[in-house]
């Protein structure tokens, strides 16, 4: 049975959804954020808050760490300076650790590179995030893969081959893999989101737990996932969605999130086992609806039922139509009165 463990608890095809908030870095380099974030993805019911963890100097070219740097959402003029606006040191981290910790939400990161793989492993994160941009950064996922933490592999832009040689390579060194669906548009097109290639990897992937990153809008593809078997679901996560960022826009709120951890577990208790059967809810409904024999003039003790003798009605308070070929032909014992139901007791 495909089974990802994580913090000491197991998702698996019979369980609710592993959720993790994804904040990346929708704190915006702010501690003070950062905290409203893990708290309000806490109170909001979700497993886990995850951020993004990059050595940028190691990470990025000199040119691409150097070029200047325009858009709208930037915060500083150049895109290293930018990237190191928002990122965390080992201080912050461990200040985020410890909040997650009081509130009991699992708090980990994306590692972009080796030695943030390191910088995470040393804080004692309980697992690790591989994007989508590091799915051919085959060196990487093995590097991680070792570590033995749990792993969450995303894999947008991906082809077949690539998700294979990704699986292939955790699973050579750590069994604790969950892969996800993801498309790597911000936000993409709903007919780019490809949710049926859920199904794929669940044939493809016999024993690796499925999920699916979403950065679409809304938290309706989230449950439709769900239902296709993604026992990890990742959403994007702010405290509010006109804040300055890319990332925010298509970012749920702390309303949003609350709403998708309760559809969650709404959908999980709807989809049932399976087995179809009639529930004490429906009683009172289907016997007002539902119908029975009635009788259509005044039944003497001593005849035989015929057809000529009954039509169905409602309420269903007597013999089910779906019944009535092993009544047609028997005796009444007693008599029965025009328009009243009739009674298996009535024979």
């Amino acid at each position: 049975m495909r089974k990802f463990r994580v913090n000491g608890n197991e998702y698996n095809d019979e369980t609710t959804p592993y959720v993790i908030a994804e904040v990346g870095h929708n704190h915006q380099g702010n501690l003070e954020t950062a905290i409203l974030l893990i708290e309000a993805a806490a109170k909001a019911g979700a497993q886990a808050v995850k951020f993004q963890k990059r050595d940028n100097q190691s990470l990025y070219s000199s040119e691409a760490y150097a070029a200047p740097y325009l858009s709208e959402n930037a915060y500083a003029p150049t895109y290293g300076a930018h990237r190191e606006a928002l990122e965390f040191g080992k201080e912050e981290y461990l200040v985020c650790i410890q909040e997650a910790q009081k509130r009991g939400i699992d708090f980990f990161a994306t590692a972009f590179d080796f030695k943030s793989a390191d910088f995470l492993a040393e804080l004692g994160v309980p697992a690790f995030k591989i994007a989508s941009g590091d799915l051919k950064s085959t060196p990487l996922i093995k590097y991680v893969a070792k570590i033995g933490l749990p792993i969450i592999l995303s894999t947008g832009g991906g082809r077949m081959d690539d998700i294979t040689r990704a699986v292939d390579t955790v699973l050579e060194h750590n069994q604790n893999l969950a892969l996800l669906q993801c498309t790597a548009g911000y936000p993409p097109e709903y007919s780019e989101l490809n949710l049926k290639v859920i199904s794929t990897y669940r044939d493809t992937f016999k024993n690796v737990t499925i999920g699916y990153s979403g950065h679409d809008s809304g938290i309706a593809m989230a449950l439709v996932s769900y239902v296709l078997g993604a026992r990890v679901i990742e959403k994007h996560f702010t405290l509010n969605r006109a804040m300055k960022g890319t990332d925010h826009a298509f970012s749920l709120e702390p309303a949003g999130m609350s709403k998708l951890v309760r559809d969650l577990k709404r959908a999980h208790q709807a989809l049932g086992d399976g087995v179809k059967r009639p529930y004490p809810s429906e009683e009172m409904p289907l016997k007002k609806m539902g119908k029975s024999l009635y009788s259509t003039r005044d039944i003497e003790v001593g005849e035989i039922l015929q057809d000529s003798m009954f039509d169905f009605r409602s309420p269903a308070i007597g013999i089910s139509p779906s019944r009535l070929d092993s009544y047609l032909g028997k005796v009444f014992k007693r008599r029965v009165s025009d328009g009243s139901a009739i009674q298996e007791s009535d024979f």
